[in-house]
């Protein structure tokens, strides 16, 4: 069963770990997870067509250069002009 949709958090925040290939909280693939917020919430590869449990999905490539490239105590600020109502 997925896990219910919920919305990135906002703020600024530390990148915590990462993880080549990983399952997800809610065993959902996670490849190249970097883990940013409380809760398992991370950027990683993922389907972009469907509904998310807070992470931020990336395609193959972007993902695989958000890992190279950000390391563990990296900062990390997330915002959105999404109203919290869509």
């Amino acid at each position: 069963m997925p896990a219910p949709r919920r919305r990135t958090p906002p703020g600024r925040f530390r990148e915590e770990w990462k993880n080549r290939a990983l399952g997800g909280e809610s065993a959902a693939p996670m490849p190249f997870a970097v883990f940013f917020a409380p809760g398992g919430i991370a950027f990683h590869e993922g389907n972009l067509q469907t509904k998310s449990a807070g992470c931020v999905r990336l395609p193959h490539q972007e993902a695989v250069a958000f890992f190279d490239y950000l390391q563990v105590g990296d900062k990390v600020q997330m915002h959105s002009d999404v109203p919290a109502t869509a």
